[in-house]
């Protein structure tokens, strides 16, 4: 990484909750906070503007979770408040490591959280803090893969870094399938049509409607968060 010149200038960097919860699986793996937080920091300092959106696995999946349990509308709206809860973890972790940061949330909380407007998140992002989106879109069916490309569009990311337990996009499950190939670089399209496992059919339709790509890579090294913004060839490109 000897050249130092990022290749974005503002990102989105979408990240699950299952990773946050390390190979414990559910809750919060702090140490391994730590590290995303480091890395995080490590980029912001390269002038790049980072915004995260973070998942809820770790603690409630609503349709997972609830499906036949419960009231879908409900189940989900408990998965948006799981993702506050990263968020908040996640912002501490943050300012325990001196990088500046904002939580905004689509479900107005205000005694916990700054609620979401576009025009706040713009100014926290262009005076160096980074912006954690907390509660999905705050609406329920969706995902927090569409709210990750929502926030992208809205904050005009150049891309968006979707940070997985897999290093890239596979033909199949390279887990089940020992055959499967990796995709260095595929298309929104070739996603869609083939049915790959990179994101819902709803985020990777909003992508491709505002031309955002995708870099997909594994979070397990938070090294390779500047590796990415950096324009290093890991992971898959879709775009």
């Amino acid at each position: 990484m000897a050249d130092l010149d990022p290749k974005y200038k503002r990102v989105l960097l979408k990240i699950s909750g299952e990773a946050l919860a390390g190979e414990q699986g559910t809750g919060l793996d702090f140490a391994f906070m730590k590290d995303v937080a480091l890395a995080v920091k490590s980029v912001i300092e390269l002038g790049v503007e980072v915004g995260i959106v973070v998942g809820g696995g770790n603690f409630w999946r609503g349709v997972k979770n609830g499906t036949g349990k419960m009231q879908r509308t409900r189940a989900d709206q408990m998965g948006m408040m799981a993702t506050v809860m990263n968020s908040l973890a996640l912002s501490d972790v943050f300012m325990q490591n001196d990088v500046p940061v904002r939580v905004m949330t689509a479900l107005t909380m205000p005694t916990v959280a700054e609620p979401y407007s576009y025009a706040r998140a713009e100014k926290h992002l262009s005076s160096g803090k980074v912006v954690i989106f907390g509660a999905g879109t705050g609406a329920p069916f969706f995902s927090t893969d569409t709210a990750a490309v929502l926030r992208a569009a809205e904050i005009g990311a150049d891309a968006i870094l979707l940070a997985k337990n897999i290093d890239g996009v596979y033909s199949a499950d390279p887990k089940l399938d020992p055959a499967a190939v990796k995709f260095d670089k595929i298309s929104y399209d070739e996603v869609l049509s083939r049915h790959l496992a990179v994101m819902d059919s709803t985020a990777t339709s909003l992508a491709s409607d505002n031309n955002i790509p995708v870099l997909v890579f594994a979070l397990k090294d938070p090294a390779n968060i500047k590796r990415v913004v950096l324009g290093e060839a890991i992971g898959t490109v879709v775009g």
